[in-house]
């Protein structure tokens, strides 16, 4: 049974190896696949994979949004987020989820023992990975969610959006200033970074060390370095930091047993995503 996974880029993408695994352990008869799709040809290329019998598609940037707008069958987090990363097909019909946002918190869950209920958030970077964040922890109850991001606009736009929900989180914007950021980060119990600065070798933290302060959990979405720039920024000020590997592996976990109703090997997910991000560590020494 063929499953996918789409973007545009997707080279980078370190999903088949953890999805293969997972499929080899349980035995089963299926095989997970990489394929580049422009946004432009998302919705022409579901219906031919579906005839082709693939079960289940995951989607990364920058389809989500065009699968979200493309598919009439959604799940709730996906309609709330206006966002699809995973669809299952079965009979040819397409129902899309959102695993981001559970994938979030089960990960928080996991890093740092922590769950976001009466927590203050300060989170940096409002696209959809950021998106995916916010909502989840306003249903979860956060206490106070603090957004910041460069683009004004997208930050306005998720403000909305938040505070349409009519939930008891209390909702605020910082705006775009960098200066702004560092004073909402210090204030802030969990710190989630969601923009991608720092995904490449020799970036520098978006936030500097007095950003941060000891006490503070620090969540940084990006997963390419065992160590990425800024959680080394926020450990260097007492706090504690994880990169978003355990995102990733648990939004991918969630998407196998929506498509296959099993549960998902963990442990042998985790293992192949740490040998892919360890090792290229490991190499690039």
């Amino acid at each position: 049974m063929p499953y996918a996974v789409l973007g545009h880029p997707i080279r980078h993408s370190l999903s088949p190896r953890m999805q293969n695994a997972a499929f080899e352990a349980l035995a089963m008869d299926a095989v997970y696949l990489a394929f580049d799709v422009p946004p432009e040809k998302l919705m022409q290329t579901l219906p031919v994979m579906a005839e082709m019998g693939f079960a289940g598609i995951n989607l990364t940037v920058p389809l989500k949004e065009v699968a979200f707008r493309g598919l009439a069958d959604l799940d709730e987090a996906a309609r709330r987020l206006g966002s699809v990363n995973t669809i299952k097909i079965r009979a040819g019909a397409m129902k899309g989820f959102s695993t981001d946002g559970e994938g979030f918190l089960r990960a928080i869950r996991e890093a740092f023992d922590l769950q976001v209920k009466g927590l203050s958030l300060f989170l940096l970077g409002c696209g959809g990975a950021g998106r995916a964040v916010a909502f989840a922890c306003a249903a979860a109850g956060a206490g106070r969610l603090v957004l910041a991001d460069a683009d004004g606009a997208r930050l306005a736009k998720l403000e909305t959006d938040l505070r349409a929900l009519g939930l008891k989180t209390a909702v605020s914007a910082v705006g775009t200033e960098p200066q702004a950021w560092r004073r909402a980060c210090r204030e802030a119990e969990l710190v989630v970074h969601a923009t991608p600065i720092g995904m490449h070798a020799g970036e520098p933290s978006v936030l500097p060390p007095e950003a941060f302060r000891s006490g503070q959990q620090v969540f940084d979405l990006i997963y390419m370095f065992p160590e990425t720039v800024l959680m080394r920024a926020a450990s260097a000020a007492g706090a504690r930091a994880a990169n978003g590997l355990g995102m990733l592996m648990h939004q991918g976990a969630l998407s196998f047993s929506i498509w296959t109703g099993r549960e998902a090997p963990v442990a042998v997910m985790r293992n192949e995503l740490e040998k892919a991000v360890y090792g290229k560590m490991k190499k690039a020494e």
